[in-house]
């Protein structure tokens, strides 16, 4: 009885624990950009912030394949997107913003279309400056991308 009442206190104060570390994060204006019939990969993004220097190890989701988080940046005259193979870097206090044209979560290989008004679960991987890893599920809403008038 003694040892089922020390595991019991042990797993509360394990789930404590990572509930705590775990609102160390913040996110918010997240969001995913709607697809079209045929669309295989779109982009989600949101603004993270973190109490504590850490760092957005990965992402995952039932509704992609492959899951990357990437930067946009120009390469002279040539903008350029590429993976984040270490993940990316949450200064302590300092919001991160992942928007189109910037830092972003790429979902590719979709396994179906994504209309505007639906959500998508993301689960988001974090490690703190200890090196412990932590996680967060969300459920985004999936928005049309604006209309643009073209130029002629």
């Amino acid at each position: 009885m003694k040892y089922f009442t020390r595991l019991i206190a042990l797993t509360a104060s394990l789930v404590i624990a990572s509930h705590v570390v775990a609102q160390t994060v913040t996110i918010s204006n997240a969001w995913v950009r709607a697809t079209v019939q045929g669309q295989k990969a779109t982009g989600a993004f949101m603004t993270v912030m973190s109490k504590e220097n850490a760092k957005l190890l990965s992402v995952s989701t039932p509704v992609a394949g492959i899951v990357e988080i990437h930067e946009m940046k120009m390469d002279k005259d040539v903008m350029k997107m590429a993976a984040l193979p270490t993940g990316l870097a949450l200064p302590a206090g300092k919001p991160v913003e992942l928007k189109p044209g910037g830092y972003h979560i790429m979902l590719m290989d979709l396994k179906a279309p994504l209309s505007a008004d639906a959500s998508v679960p993301l689960t988001l991987t974090f490690q703190d400056a200890k090196g412990v890893t932590t996680q967060q599920t969300l459920k985004l809403p999936v928005r049309a991308m604006k209309s643009h008038a073209h130029a002629h």
